[in-house]
């Protein structure tokens, strides 16, 4: 993070040489978002099904409870400068103290793990996590294990959010989450090979670009380019769209286009010129190019990318929700949203830090280009482009999924 006393902003935020990101986590820690995939198929929520989050619920779930002046926050990895700035801010203006643990290393696990005591109504021992929009979000809904969010009580989120996220089609009218970063999934090239602007999920079909074109070998985010290469909506899709989507990706695979199908280690081959377009995460190439000056291109498809969705979520069974609830709405003062997004370089929910971030910068040329990113801060355009990914509410819609567009990938 930058801090105004220091001397060396850049070497701070680990900017210098690339710093590992979120998806880096999950590599270094042995597992693929497609692990996550197949664990969650296994375990499904014995909870008391509830999907919303009427108004009776909020009262019920809000009345009487007061603050005691702690909270417990379980998060990923490397997403938050070390040093902490933002919660030494919160207990000093709150007198709230802040215990932070990076325990979350996959959605599948961390949904295994905290299952059994929420299906008994016991504390997790966390009154605040980050958890991804996807299967595991899906079944921590259904099953009741999410406390209804008082709005009420998050001013700063009305105020301050980007409109895309108030109409999250994983959880409509943020009942039961709001974010805390997201990323965009869309095409990364490389201009010194590819001498003509990328701007089609058709390009990735093209036979131009044979044997040197990437996917990744998560099975949501293929869907979700076969999904729209096909032209049908993610979120509104049902089996009979995805067995469309799957054949286009045989076909795509079937002429030998596809060099391989990646998880984070196509940031490598990309760079090797092994492949020279790939399906990508924004996140990952705006800091390849910051810390290895390299010239990589990243677009958002005109038929549309994705955008993955990482959220404050408050367990049913939450010892302290009145603290984990203050916290959430600190996050969303631009400040503290700036001087995180400021390290962490992910799509930050609220738009005017971008301004904080230009005041902080002072000059200094990295500083300014994580403000002028559009895979930070997207226009408007952008995010009208952008879509969540496939809704998989059961266990039986999950496994189908799973085992569909896991064949393409291990065939």
């Amino acid at each position: 993070m930058f801090h105004r006393t220091t001397t060396d902003p850049a070497l701070l935020r680990g900017l210098t040489s690339r710093r590992l990101g979120r998806r880096d986590a999950l590599r270094i820690g042995g597992l693929s978002a497609l692990g996550s995939a197949l664990a969650a198929c296994g375990v499904q929520g014995r909870g008391t099904p509830r999907n919303t989050a009427s108004a009776e619920s909020v009262e019920s779930f809000w009345n009487g409870r007061t603050q005691n002046g702690k909270v417990d926050f379980a998060n990923w990895p490397l997403y938050m400068d070390p040093s902490k700035p933002e919660l030494a801010r919160f207990t000093r203006k709150t007198g709230i103290r802040v215990n932070y643990s990076e325990v979350i290393q996959e959605m599948g696990p961390w949904f295994s793990k905290v299952q059994p005591q929420l299906s008994a109504r016991d504390p997790i021992g966390y009154d605040l996590m980050v958890i991804t929009n996807g299967i595991q979000f899906g079944q921590f809904k259904s099953s009741g294990f999410l406390a209804p969010l008082d709005h009420a009580r998050l001013p700063n989120f009305a105020k301050n959010v980007a409109p895309k996220y108030t109409e999250e089609t994983f959880d409509p009218g943020n009942r039961f989450s709001v974010p805390w970063a997201s990323g965009i999934t869309g095409i990364a090239y490389d201009p010194a090979k590819i001498k003509r602007p990328i701007t089609s999920l058709a390009d990735l079909w093209d036979p131009a670009f044979k044997g040197k074109v990437g996917m990744l070998s998560d099975p949501t985010e293929l869907a979700n380019f076969g999904l729209l290469a096909s032209g049908l909506d993610p979120a509104r899709s049902d089996a009979d769209d995805w067995a469309k989507a799957a054949g286009k990706l045989m076909e795509q695979k079937d002429a030998g286009l596809v060099r391989n199908y990646y998880e984070q280690d196509y940031l490598d081959a990309l760079g090797k010129g092994e492949i020279w377009i790939c399906q990508a995460w924004s996140g990952d190439i705006f800091q390849k190019n910051l810390s290895d000056g390299t010239n990589l291109k990243f677009v958002i498809p005109q038929e549309g990318g994705t955008i993955w969705t990482d959220n404050f979520a408050i367990p049913v069974t939450a010892v302290n929700p009145v603290d984990a609830i203050a916290l959430i709405d600190f996050f969303y003062e631009v400040e503290n949203a700036a001087t995180l997004t400021e390290y962490i370089n992910y799509v930050c929910p609220v738009p005017a830090a971008r301004e904080r971030i230009r005041t902080d910068a002072a000059g200094d040329p990295e500083m300014l280009a994580v403000a002028d990113s559009p895979v930070v801060f997207p226009s408007d355009a952008d995010y009208a482009k952008l879509h969540y990914y496939v809704d998989l509410d059961t266990a039986e819609k999950q496994r189908e999924f799973t085992r569909l567009f896991e064949s393409i990938t291990l065939t």
